[in-house]
């Protein structure tokens, strides 16, 4: 009697798995074709923009031009200003998701360096739109103001995960971690911006991510002992230093899969003290 009850029970399992295995499939599909439908009305609203330009074309014409009704229009974006930021959303999320897989040991400050990367990668992956959407929101304030908007979501995403690694029941008369967070958060989104222009400036072309990189390493370099660096996951100890002054000895305890940089940071500021 146990034999087919196991067998119905394996049945039932496999069918479970194939049903939620379908059910991402799906959602995938849906996902890339929101995308597209989103890049194909953003084609059609630069192509308007540039000829005839922005105050005079309506959001109508713009679905005319993509093939769709004016309905299909206001389901994937809410104006027309925003309709040459298509992929925003979607990149927004991608970064969110560098965050979420972060390792536990790495620099927070290094995760989100890595985090704003696959911003840079959506105006890298079409050099041509991008610096034709640039030219646009120099000459538009409405799409100037909506690009900032955007960036403002970045730097708040990233200030939250930088926030979020340090106790803010700790917090003491003195304790500058939130500040720093935030500055830092602010550094490094006003880098990739100061990259992505120079870029865009120069037509797209040039090696953009070596110079994100190097962007990046000012960065670090400025705010990378703050911010809660370093920080242990739960139930696991950090690496701590401590300087005898009289007999110049330091002595220095850490977890043995530290990595080398927290290391060597920590004994700097012990040495610097």
């Amino acid at each position: 009697m146990s034999q087919p009850v196991k067998a119905a029970r394996s049945k039932s399992a496999n069918s479970s798995h194939s049903s939620d295995g379908g059910e991402r499939a799906g959602s995938r599909r849906a996902a890339a074709q929101r995308l597209t439908m989103r890049r194909k009305l953003a084609a059609a609203a630069m192509e308007l923009f540039a000829t005839q330009g922005y105050e005079a074309t309506t959001v109508d014409e713009i679905a005319a031009r993509a093939g769709v009704a004016r309905r299909t229009f206001f389901r994937h974006f809410r104006s027309k200003e925003e309709a040459i930021f298509p992929d925003h959303d979607d990149t927004l999320v991608r970064a969110a998701a560098v965050l979420d897989a972060a390792p536990p040991h790495e620099n927070p400050l290094d995760t989100v360096c890595r985090g704003i990367k696959e911003v840079m990668r959506m105006y890298a992956a079409s050099p041509a739109v991008s610096v034709e959407r640039y030219r646009l929101t120099r000459e538009v304030p409405a799409l100037r103001e909506r690009e900032i908007a955007s960036v403002a979501r970045y730097e708040r995403l990233f200030t939250r995960y930088l926030l979020g690694h340090f106790d803010e029941g700790a917090h003491h008369d003195g304790d500058d971690d939130p500040l720093l967070a935030e500055v830092a958060a602010s550094a490094v989104v006003t880098a990739h911006n100061h990259v992505l222009r120079r870029w865009l400036r120069a037509g797209g072309k040039g090696e953009v991510e070596t110079h994100l990189d190097h962007a990046f390493a000012i960065v670090r370099e400025t705010f990378g002992t703050g911010i809660g660096a370093g920080r242990p996951a739960p139930g696991r100890q950090a690496a701590t230093v401590t300087a005898q002054e009289e007999d110049d000895v330091v002595v220095m305890v850490a977890r043995t899969d530290a990595p080398l940089n927290e290391v060597m940071r920590t004994i700097e500021r012990a040495l610097k003290r």
